[in-house]
């Protein structure tokens, strides 16, 4: 056996057993993904896939078994390679982060100028995504540390650890007539028409929750990733806002520049938490943790660590 059929099998399962797609994904033949898992079935005694004529139906029951041996055993390898890197290139290498664009666009520029200014030689690679596609980077080792809102804590494979709180807030328009309005329900927002965002991103789910509490259904005009898409269009006078109050530090004190009054919502929508995700049991260069302490002074590097070996709750932190 070797790691070249462990690397198969596991593109394969990636691909919901799609050989062709496998092999493309590993810039190999179909002929020869399937000739290294029939040889590591034929040398282990068992199949690891149930077939319907060439094609893979299924993952048999010692089949998952050999796929959590196989995901352990490349999960140590790659552990391997960044102790390597560490200690023969103890300030340099690439640093690989996976987060949603709100965190990317708001949130990471401080930490990473920080980070670049302590390791110059450190490059950043961002990748932006879904909570749900951050967790995936994370679990496939695209990425070497996530940033997204709590929805990413329910996935078995990551430590996930809270770094900061946030709410949403209002942006109305300057003129709109409920900047007049001292105290906001959601009543009043329930009957204009609303921009915010998409379903899968920046804690869209705290909102709907909000409005089914009470029993609203209000007109969603439009759903975006972007703040900034939101702020534009409340602009143009669509609708009224809900957006991250991370990213309307803009438009506080700028009313009269900007067109746009911000209006704080977290005693209607309740509080967010934003959290840092490492794949489990994944080993951390250095600058990786010094990049989670710049994110959040809570993220120490001993209650990583900890937190990393299954020792740390989140009311530690």
């Amino acid at each position: 056996m070797n790691l070249h059929q462990f690397k198969f099998i596991q593109e394969a399962v990636r691909r919901e057993l799609n050989l062709t797609e496998a092999a493309k994904a590993l810039h190999t033949s179909q002929p020869g993904v399937s000739k290294a898992i029939i040889e590591l079935e034929e040398e282990l005694g068992i199949e690891i896939f149930a077939r319907h004529g060439k094609r893979l139906k299924r993952i048999t029951e010692p089949g998952q078994h050999i796929i959590q041996s196989i995901a352990v055993i490349m999960r140590e390898v790659n552990n391997l390679k960044r102790i390597g890197e560490q200690y023969s290139a103890q300030d340099s290498g690439t640093l690989s982060i996976a987060t949603t664009h709100t965190q990317a666009r708001y949130v990471l520029p401080e930490p990473v100028a920080k980070l670049r200014s302590a390791y110059p030689k450190v490059n950043i690679s961002l990748h932006q995504g879904s909570p749900d596609q951050v967790a995936r980077m994370l679990i496939d080792e695209v990425a070497e540390i996530g940033i997204a809102t709590e929805s990413i804590s329910g996935f078995e494979e990551l430590v996930t650890l809270p770094c900061y709180e946030w709410q949403h807030v209002l942006v109305l328009p300057a003129h709109h007539m409920l900047c007049k309005k001292e105290h906001l329900t959601l009543e009043d927002i329930g009957l204009e028409p609303i921009i915010t965002y998409h379903p899968s991103y920046t804690g869209r789910t705290k909102i709907d929750q909000a409005f089914a509490t009470r029993n609203l259904n209000p007109r969603i005009a439009l759903e975006a990733i972007d703040s900034d898409v939101i702020k534009t269009y409340v602009k143009l006078g669509l609708g009224i806002g809900i957006a991250a109050e991370m990213s309307v530090r803009d438009v506080v004190g700028n009313e009269a520049q900007t067109g746009l009054v911000v209006r704080p919502a977290g005693h209607l929508f309740g509080q967010n938490v934003a959290r840092v995700a490492f794949k489990r049991g994944a080993y951390l260069r250095n600058f990786v943790y010094k990049f989670a302490e710049l994110v959040s002074s809570r993220l120490e590097r001993h209650l990583v660590e900890r937190a990393l070996s299954g020792h740390v709750n989140d009311y530690e932190l």
